[in-house]
């Protein structure tokens, strides 16, 4: 015969001072429901966050880089022409002094700035020494051009008159600005008298004359000042020349 068993249970019974501290930890931790234990696998698709659209920078354009700043793309490079000079008279010879730009197109080692000598000549790269005094900036360009063809296939030269200092006048006597001028345009006696500051209180305006070299011989012309004004016998109000000298007593 088995024997049988019997489940007696068990009730422990705390009283007194110890019964406390027990009670009041078991009310402090919080009782968990079966729905906070559950684990992160058994939750849905539609519980988990959808996942953001990554903003995309846009492509850099190539006229902007990165930096921000702006790429200005150099046009390509072309021959300039030269720069314009003073316009000469109608009836101007190239003389001392003058200064002259010097071009030939695509030989940048040959072009140069020149001044005038005193003997008439300018000196150039390759070609040395050429006379100038006395010709018309086309005439000028003629010669150089048949000069530098021993040195350039078909040349192309420019001449710029960029000062013109071998015209001149001058004026002297009872002035308020007597001095040297230069002739750069058509200019008569009457204008000149008035770029000079015009004529002094004690000025003899009756005895002015010019002094002109002409055939290798000193001549003169009178001018009277009070008739010119007065518009009488304008034909003494001539052009003047270059080296023509007005003296006025």
């Amino acid at each position: 015969m088995r024997p049988t068993f019997v489940a007696i249970p068990l009730v422990v019974v705390i009283t007194g001072a110890s019964a406390a501290p027990l009670l009041a930890a078991a009310q402090a931790k919080p009782a968990q429901t079966p729905a906070a234990q559950t684990p992160a696998a058994q939750q849905t698709p539609a519980a988990k966050a959808a996942p953001q659209p990554t903003a995309q920078k846009p492509a850099a354009s190539a006229a902007v880089p990165a930096t921000g700043k702006t790429v200005v793309t150099p046009a390509p490079a072309q021959a300039q022409a030269p720069a314009p000079g003073v316009q000469p008279p109608p009836d101007y010879v190239i003389g001392p002094d003058d200064v002259l730009d010097i071009v030939f197109w695509r030989e940048k080692d040959m072009s140069s700035q020149v001044s005038v000598r005193p003997d008439g000549k300018i000196s150039l790269p390759l070609l040395n020494d050429i006379q100038a005094a006395g010709l018309t900036p086309p005439q000028l360009r003629d010669r150089l051009t048949e000069a530098a063809k021993q040195y350039v296939e078909d040349p192309s030269v420019t001449v710029v008159v960029r000062q013109i200092n071998s015209r001149r006048v001058f004026i002297t006597g009872q002035v308020q600005k007597p001095g040297t001028y230069a002739l750069t345009a058509p200019i008569t006696v009457l204008q000149l008298i008035a770029m000079s500051g015009g004529v002094a209180e004690y000025a003899d305006t009756k005895k002015i004359v010019v002094m002109r070299t002409e055939g290798g011989k000193q001549v003169s012309y009178p001018f009277n000042y009070k008739d010119v004004i007065a518009r009488k016998n304008l034909r003494q109000n001539i052009d003047l020349k270059p080296g023509d000298t007005v003296i006025v007593p």
